[in-house]
């Protein structure tokens, strides 16, 4: 499991973070909620651990705005406050579960568990599809090769997708630019050019077979057959 741990109290994070990794898990842990906000945009997470009562972002305001974006990653509350109401308002505001401190590492570690495999019976049924050795699941916004993540950022799945759903199509800069960044074509940039370059390193660099062809001075063509 890829955990992500969001407190500020220093001696719970590291205890929470040992204890994860001494049982397995892969953990990233932050003190502050704008951080663990980056971090939770940025990469994937089977269960994110997450204090209510955060500096420069609560834990209730953070959760509330991944959800707006979508997101459905698990997600455990862990706080002080404990009453019904506290409770209460951080399941309304898109929490799983909600654990109380003081609280032993078991009980967090059993919950942990519980919504990992809550959250893998419902992966089974997100959008995803294979092309050839190519795997792109477009719930998490993550694709694989041969089983390899290529760890992609949100512009250059956003253009994955976009030659996925256009594969076989010649593509010119200007289609690209309009479909992808929402922007007129400005000659003068090399925007295009770039990201393409950064999603080939990513997608075809290592593979004798290339996915993404150049038709020089024309555009692009995502073969992947």
């Amino acid at each position: 499991m890829h955990i992500l741990v969001v407190e500020d109290q220093f001696a719970i994070l590291q205890s929470l973070k040992r204890g994860l990794e001494e049982n397995g898990c892969i953990v990233d842990a932050v003190t502050d909620g704008l951080k663990g906000k980056a971090l939770a945009e940025s990469k994937s997470y089977n269960v994110i651990i997450l204090d209510v009562m955060l500096p420069l972002l609560n834990g209730i305001d953070l959760c509330y705005q991944l959800r707006q974006q979508g997101m459905k990653t698990p997600i455990l509350f862990l706080s002080a406050m404990d009453a019904v109401e506290d409770k209460v308002m951080g399941l309304e505001a898109g929490g799983d579960d909600y654990l109380g401190k003081p609280f032993s590492f078991d009980e967090v570690l059993a919950r942990v568990k519980v919504l990992n495999r809550r959250n893998a019976n419902d992966a089974s049924y997100v959008n995803k599809v294979n092309i050839g050795n190519l795997l792109i699941n477009f719930d998490l916004k993550e694709a694989y090769r041969n089983g390899n993540n290529l760890n992609l950022t949100k512009k250059e799945f956003r253009l994955l997708e976009y030659f996925v759903k256009n594969q076989g199509k010649l593509l010119t800069k200007s289609e690209i630019a309009e479909k992808v960044w929402d922007v007129d074509f400005d000659t003068g940039t090399n925007v295009v050019e770039v990201y393409v370059n950064y999603l080939r390193n990513k997608l075809d660099k290592g593979y004798d077979f290339k996915m993404i062809q150049t038709k020089f001075r024309f555009g692009y063509i995502f073969n992947p057959a």
